[in-house]
């Protein structure tokens, strides 16, 4: 099988997108393994599909799959690059997207300097949507890991989150945390791990390891949750800058009941055929 692909980025977190409108695409977790392996396939953090929608009221199925070559429910920088796709290839020539996913739909708008804004919706907070091991909703839960006795918010922004508030992220252990936390008992379908550091109300910075992927330059997803959890807290203001290793996304969300927003940058790298 022989496949056009597209590498792009979204401030660091890779991704080979294929074009599964336009070409026969049936992958296996190993042939995704090898695609995203850095030593012997193309390279990425996660690899994205695009595909033809199954209903009437979207424009597009998008699917995401990590480097080990299981298939997740969304991220954030990849549905940026996943505008920027459609529309640098022809697929569409619309600036506002309707996109499937496994966690729902997604609200995709291109702006005019090229930056793209997701409407990621309303982040889940209940236990048993996210999914969370707890008796009743907290802003705050309590949870061990090798000893230690820490303290996070957990959500769902369409995948399950944990989020830690620390000193200063340089200094955080998060090679060491991250795993343990990822495939803590009490996340079932496993955890996006961010480790968040307040600067002012309308900023921080975060570092996440992501499930099935580890430490990446940037999540969208996870700056949501972190300033989610932060507002939640009562520490952080509706509009965020979240500064992450590979730059640099503005998150709003205006409290319970709202969507959250997320803007930034989509890029790419460069393209070609590769051979299954």
């Amino acid at each position: 099988m022989k496949l056009r692909f597209t590498k792009m980025h979204g401030l660091g977190n890779d991704f080979v997108v294929i074009d599964a409108v336009n070409q026969t695409v049936a992958l296996s977790q190993a042939q995704i393994r090898w695609l995203a392996d850095r030593h012997f396939g193309i390279g990425c953090d996660q690899v994205l599909l695009v595909e033809a929608p199954d209903q009437a009221e979207a424009d597009f199925r998008y699917r995401i799959f990590n480097a080990d070559g299981g298939e997740v429910e969304q991220c954030g920088n990849g549905a940026r690059c996943f505008a920027r796709f459609v529309r640098d290839h022809g697929l569409t020539d619309q600036d506002d997207l309707r996109v499937l996913t496994a966690a729902g739909r997604l609200r995709l708008h291109i702006q005019p300097n090229g930056q793209v804004t997701v409407d990621m919706g309303q982040p889940r907070l209940e236990p048993v949507d996210i999914p969370f091991v707890a008796t009743d909703r907290a802003a705050r839960y309590p949870i061990a890991a090798d000893g230690l006795e820490l303290e996070i918010g957990a959500v769902s922004m369409g995948n399950p989150h944990a989020v830690l508030l620390v000193a200063d992220i340089d200094q955080t252990p998060v090679a060491h945390l991250g795993p343990l936390l990822e495939r803590h008992g009490r996340f079932p379908n496993r955890a996006n791990v961010g480790f968040m550091q307040i600067i002012a109300p309308d900023q921080i910075r975060l570092r996440v390891f992501e499930r099935g992927a580890g430490e990446t330059l940037a999540c969208g997803t996870g700056a949501c949750a972190a300033v989610v959890t932060g507002r939640l807290w009562g520490l952080l203001w509706p509009n965020v800058r979240v500064g992450l290793p590979g730059g640099e996304l503005t998150i709003h969300w205006a409290g319970e009941g709202e969507s959250v927003t997320m803007t930034g940058p989509a890029t790419t790298v460069f393209e070609g055929w590769i051979e299954l």
